[in-house]
């Protein structure tokens, strides 16, 4: 008997992001291409979801081993295991535990095929009950959040609103995608790309222009291999809309990889809008960006490679517009990459702070008179956003903040926007509008 390829694949991609600290979003895509249409989607459920529980996944293996210290594989394995008996209601229990035990040979740690078909079936009798220090200590093993994230999240939003983020990034993000410039090259092209689209999505009832889907369908695949469509977060089309150039003016993308804001905001420039300029650090990054806007035909983008913590490399206020989606700890985007709760440190968030400072004030020396500097990240955090910005304002007089034009319920009460996670479902971002003084 064989263990079944979504189940390897799964086990797999887990122990690459445990022993290697990969990324989900990079390392799931490559390990579905070999798998079948069917299983696709099973192998995205059972990555994604043993990372978003994988705390209380171990509160319940501490508790059916008694605490017993456990090689890396037997522990993936046990999570991989309790996660379906607890979430996956569907899957018979029998399976669950075979498809274990098959695993746990295959990792070379055959050795403990009993012990893994023990502890899982104890756990198909039984379910051991858990008990917590206090609040803080429920609520992060519960929402398998990590304790220094649930207090600061609780000292920033409050404990309801950090319960409700917490809960809603443990939630499947929604599959949102737009229409890319090679598809809204010509009237004919668009109506066929839409016709497809609306047959296997929704338009979204957030933002004009963004579609919504519960599964990747083959065509849908192949439309995005083919450049007409981008899959992207309804958050992050939020923040490019905003940017909406004008004939004549030119524009700044600085930390622009992988390039979806920046392509989007190129297919929907007015007619004769100026210079379009994408900036990227590191050179495999650059390429990326190039060949990712290149695909989408949107050759109005012009890729440089430069370190925007140094002087640009332009004239002195020669950008209409500039975005600064800056590098960032990126708790926002918990939901669609869960294991960057346990990758990050508190400090990691100070450190970023002073590099998201030091990119800001150097794009705002491009910025011309009466001209928009935008700062985004997809982090919750107030030290990566409002601080960074206060900090920024106080050394810059010539600037000033207004409003972005985003819907109201993305509006908080100092004007500034902020999408939450707990607000849809998409990831969290921040987005502040700054205007150069003429």
């Amino acid at each position: 008997m064989k263990v079944s390829p979504v189940r390897k694949s799964a086990f797999d991609v887990l122990l690459k992001i445990e022993t290697e600290k990969a990324f989900s979003s990079v390392v799931l895509p490559k390990y579905a291409e070999d798998l079948s249409e069917r299983d696709r989607p099973l192998l995205y459920t059972l990555v994604l979801g043993v990372l978003r529980r994988q705390i209380l996944l171990d509160r319940y293996i501490k508790a059916l081993t008694k605490g017993k210290k456990l090689d890396t594989e037997v522990l993936l394995i046990l999570r991989l295991g309790l996660y379906q008996i607890i979430f996956l209601t569907k899957i018979p229990d029998h399976s669950i535990v075979n498809e274990a035990v098959l695993l746990t040979g295959i990792a070379r740690k055959s050795s403990a095929k009993g012990f893994v078909n023990a502890v899982l079936r104890n756990a198909l009798r039984k379910m051991p009950d858990l008990s917590y220090d206090n609040e803080i200590d429920r609520l992060s093993s519960e929402g398998s959040m990590p304790q220094w994230i649930v207090e600061r999240w609780i000292d920033q939003f409050g404990a309801e609103k950090a319960t409700s983020i917490i809960e809603a990034v443990n939630e499947p993000v929604g599959i949102s995608f737009r229409l890319t410039a090679k598809a809204l090259s010509d009237t004919q092209t668009r109506e066929e790309v839409l016709k497809t689209v609306l047959s296997e999505g929704s338009v979204s009832n957030i933002l004009s222009g963004a579609f919504t889907t519960s599964r990747i369908s083959p065509a849908l695949r192949q439309m995005s291999d083919d450049g007409l469509i981008y899959f992207q977060d309804v958050g992050s089309q939020m923040i490019a809309s905003t940017v909406a150039l004008k004939t004549g003016q030119s524009f700044l993308d600085l930390c622009a990889a992988p390039g979806g804001k920046v392509s989007m905001i190129a297919a929907h420039a007015q007619d004769g809008a100026g210079l379009i300029v994408a900036a990227e650090l590191h050179s495999s990054r650059s390429h990326f960006l190039k060949q990712n806007c290149e695909n989408q035909s949107a050759e109005k983008v012009s890729v440089v490679q430069l370190d925007a913590q140094q002087p640009l490399p332009f004239s002195e206020a020669s950008f209409d517009v500039a975005l600064v989606d800056a590098p960032c700890s990126g708790t926002g985007t918990i939901r669609s990459n869960p294991e960057i709760r346990y990758f990050l440190k508190s400090a990691d968030i100070t450190e970023l702070q002073s590099k998201q400072l030091r990119i800001l004030q150097q794009a705002s020396n491009a910025v011309k008179p009466g001209g928009r500097l935008l700062y985004s990240t997809c982090s919750l955090e107030t030290e990566e956003n409002e601080e960074v910005v206060a900090t920024f304002l106080e050394g810059k007089p010539d600037f000033y903040k207004l409003s972005p034009p985003l819907p109201d319920k993305f509006i908080t009460p100092d004007g500034d926007g902020r999408i939450f996670p707990n607000t849809g479902p998409f990831d969290g971002f921040c987005l502040f509008e700054l205007r150069r003084r003429n």
